[in-house]
């Protein structure tokens, strides 16, 4: 993959008219991606809405998802009015990059 799902899932937020921050980070001394509140790759915010995204390749959005409900963080999210979704990205037969967005809140 040329391009990280991470970068496509920016872009198609930013073209939605989304203000967008990646939240991730590399931990050096732990050597691995860490997440914000263990599964929000990107925070988006437009007009009253805030939305967290996890941001993968299709094949492992279930997975993805399975990883938000076991999350300890994820229940006062929820109330707190934060729509969390998940972007599964796939190349469709004319080799151009798609999302499936799953509604996780």
């Amino acid at each position: 993959m040329a391009i990280s799902p991470t970068q496509l899932s920016l872009k198609k937020l930013k073209d939605e008219g989304y203000l967008v921050a990646i939240t991730e980070h590399w931990n050096p001394f732990a050597r691995i991606r860490q997440d914000m509140f263990g599964f929000c790759d990107i925070m988006a915010i437009r007009d009253k809405e805030i939305l967290f995204v996890q941001t993968t390749s299709a094949t492992n959005a279930n997975a993805r998802i399975k990883k938000i409900a076991n999350c300890e963080h994820v229940g006062i999210i929820r109330k707190s009015g934060i729509m969390i979704h998940v972007h599964g990205w796939h190349k469709n037969k004319s080799n151009r990059w798609e999302c499936k967005v799953r509604d996780v809140s």
